[in-house]
């Protein structure tokens, strides 16, 4: 009987510890789940992120894709003509005033020099001077003035060259005031009337202001270029036409030619007729015998009346 109770006994335990192990089991697994809920939650989370950067990517590149193609279209349009070189991608030069070597003076506004180790041509910055060496334009009256004079200014001492905001022209030259010796040669050759102030393109302004002032000095004074009329002209230097005068007709009188007077010779009178004395004249039958007679002599006219051998 005891032993019949214990076994019960045991079986009971063996199933109430199954029960309790069943529950922890139960329990665990309840707990592992809400453990990795939120971890599994959080996939959706990930896949809704990434779909949303890859849309903002996509977004980006439809942005950048429309901008390239504006960019191209803003290439296409036909830029305006200017002084000013505006993408130069060249390397800059220093600032400040830059010691030059002049090569060559090509005409009186753009030289050829040595600057930081290289060679240059400097076009001279918000001035123009008369065409001396342009293809398609003779020689302008006081160009060979200007470039005479740039050659003698640029002989007498240093060069200098002063540059302002842009360095460069479209053509990739140095667009610079030029300095010898402290004096700007842009000024001096708007002084003497051999440059008109001109291609004026902002940002490169620094002095036009004095400029002008200058170049009103001597236009009142008639220097130069100012002194032929309406010789400088906005666009540039246009020689006037020349005056072309209307034939002068003269009216000529007729002229009526004199005939020649012909000079009357009266022909002497030559006789070979000789009276010796009256008496042979009256034997001729020739008494009495007047001056001009043949044959009369003053020995036969003694009173000298011109009749001889009177009776």
């Amino acid at each position: 009987m005891f032993r019949s109770n214990d076994g019960k006994k045991q079986t009971t335990s063996y199933i109430i510890g199954g029960l309790a192990g069943l529950s922890l089991i139960i329990f665990l697994g309840s707990f592992s789940t809400t453990e990795h809920s939120p971890t599994a939650s959080t996939v959706p989370n990930v896949e809704t992120n990434t779909v949303e950067q890859v849309n903002k990517n996509s977004d980006q590149a439809t942005t950048e894709v429309v901008r390239t193609s504006e960019d191209v279209s803003e290439e296409a349009k036909p830029k305006e003509t200017t002084e000013v070189n505006t993408n130069d991608n060249s390397e800059p030069i220093g600032s400040g005033r830059l010691p030059a070597t002049l090569i060559e003076v090509i005409d009186g506004d753009t030289l050829h020099v040595e600057v930081e180790g290289r060679e240059e041509k400097v076009r001279l910055l918000l001035i123009d001077t008369p065409e001396t060496v342009h293809p398609q334009k003779e020689v302008q009256p006081f160009g060979k003035d200007a470039s005479n004079f740039v050659k003698k200014q640029t002989n007498k001492g240093d060069i200098e060259l002063e540059l302002d905001v842009s360095e460069r022209d479209k053509y990739g030259r140095l667009l610079a005031y030029v300095w010898v010796n402290d004096k700007m040669l842009n000024e001096q050759l708007l002084e003497y009337g051999l440059a008109r102030v001109a291609y004026i393109y902002p940002p490169n302004t620094k002095y036009v202001d004095q400029f002008e002032e200058i170049q009103k000095t001597a236009q009142k004074a008639s220097k130069g270029i100012w002194s032929i009329e309406n010789y400088v002209q906005e666009e540039g230097f246009v020689e006037p036409e020349p005056e072309i005068k209307a034939p002068v007709i003269v009216k000529e009188e007729p002229i009526i030619e004199e005939e020649p007077q012909v000079e009357v010779v009266e022909e002497e009178v030559v006789s070979n007729v000789y009276y010796k004395n009256c008496s042979a004249v009256r034997a001729a039958g020739a008494d009495p015998i007047y001056a001009g007679d043949p044959g009369y002599s003053t020995h036969l006219d003694r009173d000298g009346d011109g009749v001889g051998c009177e009776k």
